[in-house]
């Protein structure tokens, strides 16, 4: 009997049933962390919402921090990729920088589950970020291409000199978490929903004007 190799014909559809249902365990723990957060969240209730096994799941992750620490790798991934495909090299740097706002704005509030895992993961101190082996790196990009915006803004004299590409992250950051991660609060005591669709290209727009006034700013 000829022997398997990884790649032959017989193999290929079990490595994609394998992907897809890592991926459906992934998309379900996801849900389930964000909304019960790791302590609340039970393997046994994400193994009976996907087409598979907690055994399975336990051979896929190997536990349940485990898992949770899958999840807030691709939680983290998925910004992170959409920031490098930004080409923002050939743009001028202030419209670079408000691309990059806009992107995170988009993103935030497209993925509230995003936000509230980060969170969750602050009120555990980020021992679970610090566990994981790709996370501690993956930021890295994103501020080289801050620091290559920066770079062009200074040298045109446009941007000030005394700003690091992190306190750039931090401020983008900062809008558009507390936007989404503190709407209901905010509503409650200011009968404000900053979620409204109809204040949207406002807040927007806002983030950008917010980062460029600081970053022309004289001191």
């Amino acid at each position: 009997m000829a022997t398997q190799t990884p790649d032959s014909p017989a193999t290929a559809p079990a490595a994609r049933d394998a992907e897809r249902t890592r991926s459906e365990i992934l998309a379900v723990a996801r849900r389930e962390f964000a909304d019960k957060g790791f302590a609340g969240a039970r393997v046994d209730e994400i193994a009976a919402k996907t087409r598979t096994t907690k055994r399975m799941i336990y051979y896929y992750f190997g536990g349940k921090e485990s898992l949770y620490i899958a999840v807030l790798e691709q939680a983290y991934t998925g910004i992170r990729a959409l920031e490098q495909q930004v080409d923002v090299e050939h743009l001028d740097p202030a419209e670079a920088i408000r691309q990059l706002a806009a992107l995170t704005f988009d993103h935030h509030e497209s993925h509230p589950d995003f936000i509230r895992l980060v969170s969750i993961e602050n009120i555990h101190h980020a021992r679970h970020i610090a566990r994981s082996d790709i996370l501690a790196g993956l930021a890295n990009p994103a501020l080289d291409a801050l620091t290559r915006i920066l770079d062009r803004g200074r040298a045109t004299g446009r941007f000030r000199r005394d700003v690091e590409p992190i306190d750039v992250h931090m401020m983008i950051s900062a809008f558009c978490v507390f936007r989404t991660a503190n709407r209901y609060t905010f509503n409650a005591i200011f009968k404000w929903d900053m979620l409204d669709p109809d204040r949207r290209d406002h807040y927007r727009t806002m983030i950008g004007d917010i980062v460029l006034e600081y970053l022309t700013a004289s001191r």
